[in-house]
């Protein structure tokens, strides 16, 4: 029972409660109210560097960058052997303007006297845009030996009196899935560009039309992704109609598989089909329902040392320290190895981690439990549940050390999945489930084409006609 300041004045007055009993409540209301206030400041002090709190709730708070790289000691900017970019002349022009040489300083007309050479320059510039019209005209005949009119066939594709081309329409999907201009905007930008004011309507067509299409690709996505030694996953809400659904990703450095749903965990784990077949590596954030597939795991370690940051920054924490300091030298390890470690090679760097985890034990010991057993798990600060968390799933934190081709952290599906939330950034929400899922499979093709240096807009024009690119399930 915890007693207001007038309540204790009440009690004193009329002799209900003596001073000793009054006293022991007030220092359990002041051990409440401490742990309530130490909650708070613990809340206060998260932020995206010590927390999985996103970057956009930093607000105005937003701390300092503060980069997890050590300096390489090299100068800033492009280093030696570095093949820029630059323009560079072409050997065919497109257009070729003389200047001609009519006079001399000393006022001689040379109108009339022939060029010994010329110095060149060139201006890369586009040209105006205009929209090309191509009229097709179908033959019409009468058989002479029936009297039957015959009309020649139009292509498959072109199928009403006047139609937006391929291309056209490929460029349409482009803007509204690749470079996420809203719709309205991109018949504004047609207008401008073209004189061809597009409606609404013709950009979500264009889109629906490509999902459609797409649907053998998203297939062998799949395939080709269960097949794989290691994936990525991750999830992130997506407004929809009003309620939160989950964008789902499942990523390797060659494939993309976007898949909205309304459920986050295995529900729409299982309906996607993709992990439940999965037998390599998945690399996750130790989200729980990933624990329940029977495939290889690896914690995303990135998480790891954000959550390590806190605890030695907020609450001095050495073991924190240690351990933070630990895996980011064993990935440095790691990586100047280059090849799969032997056994001898690991063990020590195994023990090290076994010996940072008994001194944060020590230090944050559990509670004995007295009395009465209690229902349910032993209620533990952070510290104790990470330290749990490292402990009990020890083999994924370090699946890095033991396989070299499994990534430190999960930052392919963040980045992966940083897109769409610029999406959602630039027009807040979808407005039908239909139209995220468009969304999704669009996205999947555009970036499964660009891990694959296709040209994108070829390979839209591609599934705008009904002939995408399938990826081959061996990668």
């Amino acid at each position: 029972m915890i007693f207001t300041y007038l309540e204790i004045v009440d009690l004193i007055e009329h002799g209900r409660k003596d001073l000793l009993e009054i006293n022991i409540h007030l220092q359990k209301q002041v051990t409440i109210l401490t742990a309530r206030v130490a909650e708070l400041e613990q809340q206060l002090s998260k932020n995206s560097k010590n927390s999985n709190k996103p970057p956009s709730s930093d607000g105005l708070a937003k701390p300092q960058p503060k980069s997890q790289r050590k300096s390489s000691g090299k100068k800033s900017g492009g280093q030696e052997g570095h093949k820029g970019s630059t323009l560079q002349k072409v050997a065919k022009p497109d257009h070729t303007v003389i200047l001609h040489a009519t006079s001399c300083p000393c006022q001689a007309d040379l109108s009339n006297t022939a060029a010994i050479g010329f110095e060149c320059r060139q201006v890369f510039e586009l040209p105006k845009p205009k929209l090309e019209v191509t009229e097709f005209k179908a033959e019409i005949k009468i058989c002479p030996d029936c009297g039957m009119q015959v009309k020649a066939e139009f292509p498959e594709l072109l199928n009403a009196p006047v139609q937006y081309g391929e291309r056209f329409r490929a460029l349409l999907v482009y803007l509204n899935n690749q470079q996420l201009i809203p719709a309205n905007r991109i018949s504004q930008m047609m207008a401008d560009l073209f004189n061809a004011p597009v409606c609404e309507a013709t950009v979500l067509d264009a889109s629906k039309r490509s999902y459609e299409n797409l649907e053998p690709f998203e297939v062998a996505v799949k395939e080709a992704l269960i097949k794989a030694s290691v994936m990525h996953s991750d999830e992130s809400g997506v407004r929809t109609q009003g309620k939160l659904h989950w964008l789902h990703v499942a990523c390797t450095e060659k494939l993309t598989f976007y898949g909205i749903h309304e459920k986050r965990g295995t529900v729409a784990m299982d309906y996607f089909n993709i992990i439940p077949n999965f037998s390599g590596h998945l690399i996750h954030d130790f989200w729980r329902p990933y624990l329940y597939y029977g495939c290889q795991h690896g914690l995303c370690n990135a998480h790891l040392l954000r959550e390590l940051t806190f605890l030695f920054e907020q609450e001095n924490h050495i073991w924190a320290k240690n351990m933070f300091d630990l895996l980011v030298e064993t990935e440095k390890y790691v990586k100047e190895k280059n090849r799969q470690l032997t056994t001898e090679e690991k063990i020590p760097w195994v023990q090290k981690y076994r010996d940072i985890l008994t001194d944060g034990w020590m230090a944050n010991p559990l509670e004995p439990q007295t009395g009465k057993k209690k229902r349910g798990r032993q209620k533990k600060t952070k510290a104790q549940n990470l330290l749990s968390r490292l402990g009990d799933f020890e083999s994924f934190v370090l699946a890095f050390l033991y396989d070299k081709d499994v990534p430190f952290t999960n930052n392919l599906a963040e980045q992966d999945i940083r897109m769409i939330k610029v999406r959602l950034k630039i027009s807040g929400c979808f407005r039908t489930l239909q139209g995220a899922k468009h969304f999704a499979r669009i996205r999947s093709y555009i970036s499964t084409a660009r891990k694959q240096a296709c040209n994108i807009l070829d390979a839209i024009t591609n599934a705008v006609v009904g002939r995408p690119f399938i990826p081959s399930v061996c990668l």
